[in-house]
């Protein structure tokens, strides 16, 4: 009898993680009150998060389990990078919202997430994933251009709170949007630009943990630059800014993570 390779955990994770993603996500943009105690900018990018959760990120979600769940690679991989960008965002909808009807869905959101992103890599450091690659993966260009958004990312950051520390000022995205901290200036220096930076690495030495961490961010990248694009265009519509030149920078960082990430999978066994 033939064994069968289908891993049932990662359905039984992902279907709840889908439901309550597409709830709040669906109130998040028809029910008007849900951001009332943000900003009207704060606001409009959560409306537009929202937006790419429901009509990218649960379909994505979805699908990519369900090729996950047959043991499929590339669906394992496109998982991954999705459960990273949930852990990312949801981290950002728990900690940096206002206490609103949706906060137990929030963590309930962001618990998933997490622990399905650990149950990735507790099945997958069990195989040495180089091995599931051909021996040409574009591994330098790979390495660069993840050194590149993690270089480019951090200059943009600083450049705004070391002259806020120096003149003792508040930086303007965080008064704009009323927080007490900017939750993505945290997560991005402390995690997902070392995160990066590592991965870089990891790949130049090609180590295994390198070709399991490689698909995770490049799709994190292209997701994550949807959702930037949605927030700005919601921005426009609601009048809150005409400077379009972001949703061009994060155009182009999507294109060439696709494009990376097409190329890489192509090396896949």
């Amino acid at each position: 009898m033939e064994q069968d390779h289908r891993d049932k955990i990662i359905l039984l994770l992902t279907i709840p993680l889908v439901i309550f993603t597409a709830i709040a996500s669906y109130v998040g943009i028809f029910i008007e009150n849900t951001y009332l105690k943000e900003t009207v900018n704060y606001a409009a990018q959560g409306i537009g998060q929202d937006i790419v959760n429901l009509f990218v990120i649960v379909p994505v979600l979805l699908i990519s389990s369900v090729f996950a769940y047959r043991e499929n690679r590339f669906g394992l991989f496109l998982w991954s990078g999705t459960l990273f960008y949930m852990v990312y965002s949801y981290a950002i909808y728990c900690f940096a919202l206002h206490f609103n009807n949706l906060f137990l869905v929030y963590c309930l959101i962001f618990g998933l997430s997490f622990y399905s992103l650990l149950y990735f890599f507790g099945k997958s450091m069990k195989e040495n994933i180089s091995e599931w690659f051909s021996e040409n993966v574009p591994i330098k260009s790979i390495s660069l251009f993840l050194f590149i958004i993690a270089g480019v990312f951090y200059f943009l950051w600083l450049s705004e709170i070391i002259p806020a520390l120096i003149n003792q000022k508040i930086p303007l995205s965080i008064i704009e949007n009323g927080l007490l901290t900017n939750p993505v200036h945290v997560l991005d220096i402390a995690i997902c630009l070392p995160a990066l930076i590592i991965t870089g690495v990891l790949l130049l030495k090609k180590n295994a943990i390198g070709y399991l961490l490689v698909p995770m961010m490049l799709i994190f990248c292209i997701l994550m630059s949807i959702a930037i694009v949605a927030m700005v265009f919601v921005m426009k519509m609601k009048g809150l800014t005409t400077d379009l030149f972001l949703t061009g920078i994060f155009g182009v960082i999507s294109l060439v993570s696709i494009t990376f990430l097409v190329n890489y999978m192509r090396k896949l066994k």
